[in-house]
């Protein structure tokens, strides 16, 4: 080094030295630099690691994947901090320890955190099986959830007031009645949730009824406190877990297991149009393919019937005679075992139900051979569409109320008569 160089040098040296604030903002500066640093690092390895898994699970672009890199990756961050700060030069005692508590801390809540991540992605993974739907975990991994939670709160409040996790434990027998008040609904939901899922009483996809909580629709999610139902009109109710267990609810699912869905609706006749069949009218019945047979089978078993009676010298009147609502009856019957979207294996009935005021209930009871919402309307339209239109054939009407037609029409005639 020559000679000319040498007073600079002098003068570097002779700075004087950095004050004491500086020091520790820029030594704190660093040790924030290299935990970000060690952050980005440490995601990237972690991502790798876990890429090959994700392809396994099918989990890759997971939301519950993604949280539990990046809450794994801040644990690191964490150590250097907890671990550097006692270097910063010109740092008091007390503010070192502080930091180091809230590291401590830090790291305890970003590894349940991590750990709550992983837990929802073993939930994931398990929604994509087939028997999930019947046999769903959500509850159980929210329960263990709420263990790892609550291990992590002691821990942390025992990191940051510096005392063993097992003093904190201690207390928590006098404060049992507590616990057990404040965890009384997530109690109640857990074993409603058992209950459900060990009886197989609701499954995500079921259709149920629950008037009292306005909840008629499709189970889309069962967790450990609420159960979600989408409505038919779109809307959601959220129902209490425990409130399926200790209130009734209707379950369609049944239904859809037998593969048919219920008719069950009645034709108010007019009773003033039930009547005796003449034997020309009868005869005319016969053109109907599908009765034929019932009336030939019926005249056999009335004359036989019949033939009893006029030999002991009985009037006419005693008699039994073919009624025009009976045959209508057994056409709709054979209609009904004819008709290719009716189960010809479930029950089929049709009855009369008590007469009332408004006319003769005759009901149609059977089961269409198809669930689904959309084929069972027009099936059960048909059905009643072609009754309706047909009824007249047999000389019946149906009942109606008078209409303000109705009453226009007899005041019409009723002047009329008296205008002639």
């Amino acid at each position: 080094m020559n000679r000319e160089t040498l007073p600079i040098f002098d003068h570097l040296v002779a700075l004087p030295p950095l004050p004491s604030w500086l020091e520790a903002l820029l030594g704190l500066a660093v040790l924030a630099i290299g935990a970000v640093l060690a952050n980005l690092i440490v995601r990237q390895t972690i991502q790798r690691v876990f890429r090959r898994a994700a392809a396994t699970w099918h989990a890759r672009g997971s939301q519950a994947l993604t949280q539990m890199v990046r809450r794994l990756a801040n644990v690191v961050p964490a150590i250097i901090v907890a671990r550097g700060v006692g270097s910063v030069p010109h740092l008091a005692e007390p503010v070192i320890m502080v930091v180091r508590n809230v590291s401590g801390a830090f790291m305890v809540l970003t590894i349940a955190l991590a750990v709550g991540a992983g837990l929802n992605l073993v939930n994931e993974a398990y929604q994509r099986r087939p028997d999930a739907g019947s046999r769903p975990i959500k509850g159980y991994v929210q329960v263990v959830k709420i263990l790892v939670y609550a291990g992590a709160a002691i821990l942390i409040a025992a990191a940051l007031m510096e005392q063993s996790p097992l003093l904190l434990l201690s207390g928590l027998g006098a404060m049992a009645a507590v616990l057990m008040l404040v965890f009384k609904d997530t109690i109640l939901s857990l074993v409603a949730s058992v209950q459900l899922t060990s009886n197989d009483m609701l499954r995500v996809g079921d259709w149920i009824e629950m008037p009292q909580l306005n909840a008629d629709g499709d189970v889309i999610d069962i967790a450990l406190h609420t159960v979600k139902v989408q409505n038919w009109d779109k809307t959601i109710t959220t129902i209490p877990t425990h409130r399926l267990i200790t209130e009734s609810y209707k379950n369609w699912r049944g239904m859809f297991d037998t593969g048919g869905r219920r008719i069950k609706r009645a034709l108010l006749i007019d009773q003033s149009s039930v009547r005796f069949l003449s034997e020309q009218e009868r005869a005319e019945m016969q053109r109907f393919a599908l009765i034929d047979e019932y009336l030939d089978r019926k005249q056999i078993e009335l004359e036989r019937s019949n033939a009893v009676l006029i030999a002991a010298g009985r009037d006419p009147v005693n008699t039994r005679r073919v009624t025009n609502v009976g045959t209508f009856r057994a056409y709709v019957m054979a209609y009904l075992k004819t008709h290719g979207s009716i189960a010809q294996d479930m029950t089929m009935l049709v009855r009369q139900l008590q007469p009332t005021a408004q006319g003769l209930p005759l009901e149609i009871y059977c089961f269409t051979n198809t669930t689904a919402w959309a084929e069972y309307e027009p099936i059960q339209a048909d059905i009643f569409d072609h009754l309706i239109a047909i009824l007249p054939e047999f000389g019946l009407r149906l009942f109606q109320a008078p209409s303000g037609l109705d009453i226009g029409r007899v005041v019409a005639q009723t002047e009329q008569r008296l205008s002639a």
